[in-house]
């Protein structure tokens, strides 16, 4: 073998390898007491196996050990594990459990570094740069963490490298709490290692198999004369992602290239809750506590400088119940008397049941909301209601979305130069001044949701109205303003769209009308043109 001589980097980082993450959290959730959330205690002791449901049936996802000694593996099919123990017990697998529980064990992991990163489906890396000192070195480092995971009923294997590469492969093949130093020889100190450790797709595994190369050696020594790497790279050079280039996942082992983890930050919702002496049953008290946490909740917001979007009030009755009211604003805001306000219509039907003995606010969506300080005489001298308050009241009366407003955008085609957004959403910016230029057309002023097909008496092939029926009315034609052409939007339409010839009418009566003509004699996109009423003018 043809040693290689890595980057040196005085970066550090903690693989951690929940390998039984799935069975041990269906273990810790059915345990009835602490005893019997040990492993092969209590329904553990029972074969067991997690499941997924396929379009060929029930697969295996992962088993206890139970299972696994009655010869359950992943990826088995259960009809298959069944022949070998009929008695297996089956539970669904939970891989949205899994992922979130991994995500509260990656900021939980912090302990031991600055910052971690989820390592999909069930690894943790944290990186332990200059911190091992604080826990007496890197050996009591892992000691501390394996003895933490197992007082959690987790199984995990543990090993430090300097990069995340490196930890992964010795944390999955490498012997137990596993160090690699900087000073070490990483190629000597890997080589013996499966290529499985690259974090290789399945594919690629294959291909390498067939090719007989099965160890780490077996590609660190083709990198020696340079060709058998070229020969590796033209196999794999239209695979760009690392998981299937075996190259680049050997490079950001060794450390030739970097590879960027994007850490886990957690986020603290503004939260506040009273937990009651006696249960409430009456309106009365339950909002006295809603305003008080209201006024806790306004302080916690206001000390982060930011103000709630989103409020959920969450209330815990005796009887194990919970209610939540949830609760959206307009903008954000801090005024503890405006949320009382809107939560007010929402407890109205609100069922106490047995008493209610928790209740807690959270803030589920905040946003920065400057610190400002009222004038207080100029409060003094308004009275009126802000109008974020007052799409806040309207919102809570006739519901979420109700209240909207039309916003321009860049549209040809009438029936899509507006559309709706959020009342205080700002405005697109559209190019070049769009909305003047629809000012310019003197567009009517209302425009029918839907253009309803009018019959025209016209001279062909292109002359002026004189006369329609539209909803059963004849209309005579006495003046006539256009045509106003508009092209189709080739750009998102077929080909086959014909163009509008728009006309601005006015019929004996004096009432003005916007009609068009869709579609020219002879354009070739259909028969002869139909006429369309858009909008009616003032």
């Amino acid at each position: 073998m043809t040693s290689i001589q890595s980057l040196k980097t005085s970066r550090r980082i903690l693989s951690i390898w929940l390998a039984r993450l799935s069975v041990d959290r269906w273990r810790l959730s059915n345990a009835q007491n602490p005893d019997q959330a040990k492993r092969g205690e209590g329904a553990d002791a029972l074969p067991t196996a997690l499941i997924t449901e396929t379009a060929h049936g029930p697969r295996i996802e992962s088993a206890n050990d139970a299972g696994i000694e009655a010869g359950a593996r992943k990826g088995m099919m259960l009809a298959d594990v069944r022949t070998l123990c009929p008695a297996i017990q089956v539970a669904p697998s939970d891989p949205a459990g899994d992922i979130d529980a991994l995500e509260k064990i990656t900021i939980w992991a912090q302990r031991w570094g600055p910052w971690s990163a989820m390592d999909p489906p069930d690894g943790v890396l944290v990186d332990v740069t200059s911190v091992a000192h604080l826990f007496g070195g890197e050996k009591r480092l892992l000691a501390d963490a394996q003895a933490l995971f197992d007082k959690r009923g987790l199984a995990a294997r543990f090993a430090i490298a300097p990069t995340a590469g490196a930890a992964w492969a010795l944390s999955h093949y490498g012997p137990p709490r596993a160090i690699l130093s900087p000073d070490d020889d990483v190629v000597t100190r890997l080589s013996q290692l499966p290529v499985a450790a690259l974090r290789l797709d399945d594919d690629v595994m294959t291909v390498l198999h067939r090719l007989g190369l099965k160890r780490l050696s077996d590609l660190t020594g083709i990198e020696g004369d340079g060709k058998g790497r070229d020969a590796i790279m033209r196999r794999f050079r239209n695979r760009r992602s690392p998981a299937a280039n075996p190259l680049v996942r050997m490079d950001q082992l060794l450390g030739k290239v970097p590879e960027p983890l994007l850490p886990v930050i957690p986020l603290h919702m503004p939260l506040v809750q009273r937990r009651l002496m006696e249960p409430i049953r009456h309106r009365e008290l339950l909002d006295q506590v809603v305003g008080d946490l209201a006024q806790d909740m306004a302080r916690e917001l206001e000390g982060q400088g930011k103000g709630a979007r989103r409020l959920e009030l969450g209330m815990w009755r005796v009887d194990g119940e919970v209610v939540v009211r949830a609760l959206e604003m307009a903008a954000a805001t801090r005024d503890a008397a405006h949320i009382c306000r809107l939560f007010s219509s929402k407890l109205n039907e609100i069922d106490a049941g047995f008493g209610i003995e928790t209740v807690r606010l959270r803030a589920s969506w905040a946003e920065p909301l400057a610190m400002g300080q009222d004038d207080i005489e100029a409060a003094a001298q308004s009275h009126g209601t802000s109008l974020a308050a007052c799409i806040d009241r309207l919102n809570v009366r006739l519901g979420a979305g109700a209240v909207s407003r039309p916003v321009a955008f860049a549209s040809h085609i009438p029936e899509r130069a507006q559309r709706w957004q959020l009342p205080l959403e700002p405005e697109p910016v559209l190019q070049g001044g769009f909305q003047g230029e629809l000012a310019l057309h003197h567009r009517p002023l209302k425009i029918l949701d839907r253009s309803e097909r009018i019959t025209v008496l016209y001279a062909t092939p292109d002359g002026y109205p004189r006369s329609f029926r539209w909803r059963g009315h004849v209309h005579d034609v006495m003046r006539v303003e256009g045509p106003e052409r508009i092209a189709p939007e080739w750009w998102r339409e077929k080909s086959t769209i014909r163009l509008r010839d728009y006309y601005r009418i006015e019929d004996g009566e004096g009432r003005r009308y916007w009609i068009y003509r869709h579609g020219l004699i002879d354009d070739n996109r259909g028969g002869p043109p139909d006429w369309y009423l858009q909008g009616l003018c003032a």
